[in-house]
């Protein structure tokens, strides 16, 4: 549904009472009476060929979205089931992501809504948040120098990347 439009849908516990919905530019979806619903499950992606887990991916993308303030407390999830159909995974590999982040404290499971994000940990230092990405920086050096890539050009295939993302 593209940004600005409104529809009226049924919602599946409101029994017949029908609920506008609507879109904001963020593009998470708000009951009208304010309720959050369960952010895109756009914001994960995952590298089958990468190396790391699958769910390993899927703990590391829910934990920077917590940290960069992106998923904030009391967000909703997106649930297990939507999360591997839009990844095509396997749903277990999701529940696995879901249960460790649950046992870590990053989530509560709350009966019959889903996972929730906990109290907003706090975000750390840029020190701190470089020391988290540094293992992976570290596998793209050593992975650029075995295609004898230069700084130069690994830092001009990282820009497009980040203009994917809306980072500029």
């Amino acid at each position: 549904m593209p940004a600005g439009l409104s529809c009226s849908r049924t919602h599946p516990t409101a029994g017949l009472e029908k609920i506008n919905l609507r879109l904001d530019w963020s593009g998470q979806v708000y009951y009208s009476y304010n309720t959050r619903m369960q952010p895109s499950t756009s914001c994960f992606h995952v590298n089958p060929a990468s190396g790391v887990p699958i769910y390993r991916q899927l703990m590391d993308q829910v934990r920077a979205l917590v940290a960069s303030g992106r998923l904030a407390e009391g967000d909703l999830l997106p649930s297990v089931r939507q999360v591997a159909q839009d990844l095509q995974v396997n749903q277990m590999t999701v529940s696995k992501a879901y249960s460790l982040l649950e046992r870590d404290g990053v989530v509560e499971r709350v009966r019959g809504q889903g996972m929730r994000v906990n109290q907003a940990s706090p975000r750390g230092t840029v020190k701190e948040r470089q020391n988290e990405l540094r293992p992976l920086l570290e596998q793209v050096v050593t992975q650029a120098f075995q295609l004898a890539l230069t700084r130069e050009q690994v830092l001009a295939a990282l820009d497009p990347l980040f203009k994917e993302r809306g980072h500029e």
